[in-house]
């Protein structure tokens, strides 16, 4: 077995070499064949800025007219735009202690993250969710980064470092978008020279032996901008809380690093490139079984081009972007002990080491325009091929010689083409905005030979599907906006779902299904926003049903054998969602001053939610890892044009009930009746605090505290480490009798801007 001094040499330095093939390599052949076709047809921008930048926003409200980019695939006022979008900016980034872009997003309400490990969570949005290991080929969440197909649905492998924001569509925007968007969309939207000028030093140190730095430079020059990153960082194994123990193998390393370039050859086109790499190396997998022994290493290249342009006036508009991607999740996984088919344990893997690696290349065309005043037509094609390979090597402990096993996915291939169109017209001075969209995607998925995999017959499946959306926006004052709009999702199934044949994981055969229909969903959504006077409130109230889901059903008869279906029955949630933030002072008609107040409420209540596709014995019929209701809570005070400018910021995360079926190996009947029991994990709360104080002109020194109240608890599993213990020992990969997230942290450090 490769020793951890092994597998850890160079890991940063191959992320940075795949980084630059990638670039060099299978953009540039993408490329070639999108420019081709921007001779005859450009198209209009849906990853990040427009041409020239919006002005930035003074102050810390959001105020309506906020240009967002995610919702249309083009910028334009949240006033028009006819679904939920949250923003998340860059001061709400910088002034989070989070390690990844998942706990960015759950510190700001977004929805339910599993967190299983430090570098591996998944997302429920409205009822769709990802995969529990964040494969992006099996996510009803789709994760963008600058508008393209960001390769994976694990936010935790990525880091905030270089992130300019993040823009959150709740809901279907399958017209925009394409497949996997069944609960929402995320883009992350990175940094550039114009919006990052300057440069920047920030380290941080802290608890569990913590210690982050990162190093920025961007700039603007005779029309061209640059922007360089690097960012990288340990930690140690942490400590659950009050009445916990060390979480062994709980510690990570992280490396990043990104380049953008852009060049306004006038003012009226402009190009810019993106190459970038983040990853989270030697991440401990705990896991369900409290394991010790099994190590990840997750990362996620991607590089970009993309040119906009239009005619003088901006009558006719257009984008071309073309990108590649590479997203690699290394396992090294071992469970001595694994649970045998009679219930008992048995003898497992002293090494079970997976590798999945996912390849994109694509481009996307879209030409808009201006028929007529008040009007915006937007066309679209994109193209993307993709490619998943895998493999798996594992030997048995002493006493269990095991044969090779295929791994955990089947390989495949996919090519997916889809013409789309959506048009705005707007009425009354531009009050009104009634917009609809249709997307026809065409797809061919091709199951692959894979490693030690029996009975394989290799194929190709077609499919097909429509997407729409329609909707109206009504802007009754300058301050209030209401909203409408009905909008459908789905996701195309994989190889591994289609192929006819099986997988012997765990012994167990799962037969492919040819027949298999692309998971759905249909929305409708109403809502209303309001700013003015210091207050922002957008409040929205949604159903999301999610029908023909991809599911494995038992095969009648036959022992350990199911196949892949579709689900007849439907997951329907029903539920509302709010975002406030207010300028307190301001509310409160305080003249000028040199003090700050700011707060928000973020938060959701799902006050309808069943899945009706659950076993007639199940105990609930709640869908699973989906919250009940959560919130996020903050409030930042401090004082400007002082000496000392300094602020205080106090946050909490309310983490409401979740239902769950868990695979931890729990004590029965202490911890649960039987294996097939549905938990109600209850809500709980955790706050932070953040100070800050600018100690000279263009220096800060800053401080966090975690989990101030050392709550010993955790998102998703049951059996966490405290007494009187759940777990059962028995199952036990060597590691404590439980697993519970960090405890109280400290943090602090210095950042030099200039």
């Amino acid at each position: 077995m490769p020793s951890p001094a092994f597998r850890r040499k160079g890991l940063a330095c191959r992320a940075l070499a795949a980084t630059t093939a990638l670039a060099s390599g299978a953009l540039a052949t993408m490329l070639s064949s999108g420019v081709a076709c921007a001779q005859a047809a450009p198209a209009q921008a849906a990853s990040a800025q427009p041409v020239t930048p919006p002005p930035a926003v003074a102050t810390d409200e959001i105020v309506l007219d906020q240009l967002v980019v995610t919702a249309t695939g083009r910028p334009e006022p949240r006033s028009q735009i006819t679904g939920t979008v949250q923003v998340i900016d860059q001061k709400q980034i910088e002034r989070s202690g989070a390690k990844s872009i998942t706990g960015v997003l759950a510190e700001n309400g977004v929805g339910f993250f599993s967190e299983w490990t430090p570098g591996q969570t998944s997302i429920n949005i409205r009822g769709g969710a990802s995969d529990g290991q964040g494969k992006d080929f099996r996510s009803q969440v789709l994760v963008l980064i600058n508008g393209h197909r960001a390769g994976t649905a694990n936010l935790s492998k990525l880091s905030p470092a270089n992130i300019e924001r993040i823009e959150v569509i709740r809901g279907p925007t399958s017209v925009v978008y394409g497949s996997q968007n069944i609960g929402g969309v995320i883009n992350i939207i990175l940094k550039n020279g114009r919006t990052n000028p300057g440069a920047d030093l920030k380290v941080t140190g802290g608890s569990w032996g913590l210690g982050l730095g990162q190093v920025q430079v961007g700039g603007v020059r005779d029309g061209f901008d640059w922007y360089l990153g690097v960012d990288g960082g340990q930690r140690g194994d942490y400590h659950a809380g009050r009445g916990g123990s060390k979480m062994e193998n709980t510690g990570w390393k992280r490396f990043g690093m990104l380049g953008a370039f852009g060049y306004q050859i006038n003012p009226d086109h402009r190009v810019e490139a993106n190459i970038r790499s983040d990853g989270v190396y030697d991440v401990g997998f705990r896991g369900s079984g409290a394991n010790i022994f099994s190590t990840d290493d997750r990362y996620n290249n991607s590089a970009d081009v993309t040119y906009r342009g239009q005619t003088p006036g901006g009558q006719h508009r257009w984008m071309l972007q073309g990108y590649a991607v590479t997203d690699v999740d290394d396992f090294h996984w071992a469970s001595p002990v694994i649970r045998g088919s009679n219930g008992l344990p048995a003898r497992g893997t002293a090494a079970d080491y997976n590798r999945r690696r996912l390849d994109i290349v694509g481009t996307r065309l879209q030409p808009s325009m201006t028929l007529w005043e008040g009007n915006d037509l937007l066309l679209g094609w994109d193209w993307e091929q993709s490619r998943l390979r895998s493999t798996r090597d594992r030997i048995g402990v002493t006493g269990n010689p095991l044969a090779q096993a295929s791994p955990q996915d089947n390989n495949q291939h996919e090519t997916v083409n889809a013409l789309y169109i959506e048009d705005a017209q707007k009425f009354f001075n531009d009050r009104l905005t009634i917009r609809g969209g249709v997307r026809r995607t065409f797809g061919e998925t091709s199951f692959d030979w894979t490693p030690n995999l029996a009975g394989q017959a290799p194929r190709a499946v077609d499919y097909q599907a429509t997407t729409y959306s329609t909707g109206a926006a009504f802007r009754a004052t300058d301050q209030l906006t209401f909203r409408v709009g009905y909008a459908t999702g789905f996701r195309a199934p994989t190889a591994t779902e289609l192929a006819a044949d099986f997988n012997t994981l765990s012994g167990g055969r799962i037969f492919g299904n040819p027949a298999l229909r692309p998971e759905e969903s249909h929305q409708i959504e109403a809502g209303a926003a309001w700013s003015g006077h210091g207050l922002n409130v957008d409040l929205a109230i949604f159903q999301n049903t999610i029908s023909d889901r991809i599911i494995t059903r038992n095969r009648a008869g036959v022992a350990n054998t199911s196949d892949y279906a579709n689900n007849s029955a439907d997951v329907v949630v029903r539920g509302v969602e709010w975002q406030v933030s207010a300028d307190l002072l301001r509310l409160a008609n305080v003249g000028e001053t040199n003090w700050r107040w700011t707060a928000y409420v973020n938060g959701s209540w799902n006050f309808d939610m069943v899945d009706k596709g659950v076993a007639l014995t199940a105990n609930s019929h709640k869908p699973e890892r989906m919250y009940l209701y959560q919130a996020a809570v903050g409030t930042r005070f401090g004082q400007v044009d002082v000496r000392y400018p300094w602020s205080l910021q106090i946050t909490g995360v309310l983490r409401g009930p979740v239902w769950y079926n868990t695979e931890e190996n729990l004590l029965i009947p202490f911890a649960e009746p039987n294996r097939d029991w549905i938990h109600r994990k209850g809500p709980f709360w955790v706050w932070n605090i953040r100070g800050e104080v600018e100690v000279m002109q263009g220096v800060k020194l800053f401080g966090f505290v975690n989990n101030l109240f050392n709550k010993n608890e955790h998102p998703l599993f049951i059996g966490v480490d405290r007494q009187p213990y759940k777990l059962d020992a028995r199952f036990v990969n060597g590691g404590g009798a439980g697993t519970s997230m960090p405890g109280i942290e400290a943090q602090a450090g210095l950042q030099v801007r200039f």
